[in-house]
């Protein structure tokens, strides 16, 4: 009955199972279900060890009292201990289930005996400083406690599956800031560009939503979604104004939302992007649902531009990679476990180290990886070639 696994004990008590709605009843009171089990135990050994001690009467004239002991222990561990304990402990469905039917039967004719044991042990209980009804056994699995579950069901929860249930978990621990696409990688329209540009731009734009600026992209106007622009078309001449009046209101949202908050404000809202803004309300990034996602299910965007920004395996076994890139990006891809608690991309991790931007080319050792800057433009790093430090090992 305690081998029971309580949570398919209840997945199998929803679908009506007569044993499991049985088994869980008694659980519901372990005291009595303990009680209960203990007396018939006590009652049926020592009743063994009555039998026991008459049948050595009977036969040597005498108790024997040692040598009926021993026998009489091997008879009890052999075959009402070891044995059925371990065939309880190895299929405890199989057992419990129909040995329910025997305890709510005993438990109902002898319930003033149980009722009167467990008063007693109760009070003994309480006096020694304990609950007798507290519920901490009961207490809902933890979050870590969560994630060991799914990894023991490796073996029946598909790889990916697995690794989506994970993901869910984690997105309390991450936040917009960990996943937004920075300022200055924002592809967005200038609204004071001419004409015939901005038309180019959405004609060739990878991208069904876009951020309209005004000069700097920390001026936004609203936000166009290139469906809109089918409107347009109605439109003899389509003119700037014409292209405002079709965004929408930029939907601000501060850096430190935790992306599980933050997919529940995009539901509600109905909406598909914000602007990222730090503590003094300038703006970081922006961050869609498709980002979100994308934490959870994994890459499936079929954004052309994105393989140029990708991590570029080398036949020596390095990769070369854009020092733009997020490092939460190059752990998940390369397994690997770069420290992402401070800063959020290559090019920052590697100028934080340095403490400064390189004048040359330079190699830097961290924590078990190498990493040799390719590429500094315009005081960023462009490019890394980067290796775990135990490949020369290999």
């Amino acid at each position: 009955m305690m081998s029971l696994n309580r949570y398919r004990l209840n997945h199998m008590k929803r679908n009506k199972h007569a044993g499991a709605i049985r088994a869980s009843k008694l659980l519901e009171t372990p005291d009595k279900l303990i009680g209960i089990i203990l007396i018939g135990n006590n009652f049926v050994n020592f009743l063994a060890a009555s039998i026991a001690t008459s049948i050595a009467i009977a036969l040597v004239g005498e108790p024997e009292p040692i040598g009926t002991a021993v026998v009489l222990t091997l008879i009890v561990l052999i075959f009402a201990e070891v044995t059925p304990k371990t065939i309880a402990a190895l299929y405890p469905e199989k057992i419990a289930y129909p040995s329910s039917v025997l305890l709510s039967l005993l438990l109902k004719v002898l319930y003033p005996v149980v009722w009167s044991v467990n008063f007693f042990s109760n009070a003994l209980v309480r006096l020694l400083g304990f609950k007798p009804d507290s519920d901490e056994s009961h207490q809902a699995l933890s979050q870590e406690e969560l994630r060991s579950v799914v990894h023991e069901s490796s073996n029946r929860i598909p790889e990916q599956h697995q690794g989506m249930l994970l993901n869910i978990l984690d997105l309390e621990k991450v936040t917009v800031n960990d996943i937004l696409v920075p300022k200055n990688e924002i592809v967005g329209i200038d609204i004071e560009d001419d004409l015939d540009e901005i038309l180019d731009q959405i004609g060739t734009s990878q991208h069904t939503r876009i951020p309209v600026y005004r000069e700097d992209i920390d001026n936004i106007v609203g936000m166009l979604h290139l469906r809109s622009i089918g409107r347009l078309l109605r439109v003899e001449k389509i003119n700037k104004a014409a292209i405002i009046q079709e965004t929408t209101a930029p939907y601000y949202i501060p850096e430190s939302t935790p992306l599980h908050t933050q997919l529940v404000n995009f539901q509600n809202r109905k909406l598909r992007m914000a602007v990222v803004v730090d503590e003094y309300g300038a703006a970081k990034g922006i961050v869609t649902l498709e980002d979100i996602l994308e934490e959870i299910v994994g890459e499936f965007t079929t954004d052309m531009a994105a393989s140029s920004r990708d991590i570029h395996a080398q036949d020596d076994g390095s990769y070369l990679i854009d020092g733009s890139t997020s490092i939460r990006d190059i752990n998940r891809v390369l397994s690997w476990e770069l420290d992402c608690t401070g800063a959020k991309t290559l090019n920052g991790l590697l100028t934080e180290i340095l403490e400064s931007i390189p004048d040359s080319l330079v190699g830097i050792e961290i924590k078990g990886y190498y990493a040799e800057i390719v590429q500094i433009k315009d005081n960023v790093i462009r490019t890394v070639k980067m290796w775990e430090s135990n490949r020369d090992e290999k």
